[in-house]
């Protein structure tokens, strides 16, 4: 799940830093990055009999409505909402990731292991000096 996340991270960074240049190609790659990703996601959830899969499931779903909304703009020449697209998916991100892949990767864990995981936040440390 992690490299998956650092995988959007690094995709949404470069999509992020074209601004209004966005292209086909990059949509394209995006949109086959977010169903592979949330396919991965979806069936953990079904295989795990994660208890709030539904809310998150749904939201996965109207991402990728949106998604190929965009893309399907763009495939006729028209790429106006793609640079809000991409910025509103940076700015949805990192809540999705703490509250509700957090919870499915708690979850996963105190399945497997019988514990919780153990996590950083990077923004968040601080040097004791």
């Amino acid at each position: 799940m992690d490299r998956t996340h650092d995988e959007f991270a690094t995709l949404l960074s470069d999509l992020l830093s074209r601004g209004t240049n966005l292209d086909l190609a990059a949509l394209e790659t995006l949109k086959s990055h977010l169903v592979s990703h949330f396919r991965d996601e979806d069936e953990w959830m079904v295989e795990t009999d994660f208890p709030p899969r539904a809310c998150h499931m749904d939201e996965h779903a109207a991402v990728l409505r949106s998604a190929e909304d965009v893309l399907s703009m763009s495939r006729m020449g028209n790429f106006d909402a793609a640079p809000a697209f991409v910025a509103e998916l940076a700015r949805w991100f990192p809540g999705h990731l703490d509250f509700l892949d957090s919870a499915l990767a708690a979850w996963m864990c105190k399945r497997a292991y019988g514990g919780k995981p153990v996590v950083f936040h990077r923004s968040r440390i601080r040097s004791v000096e």
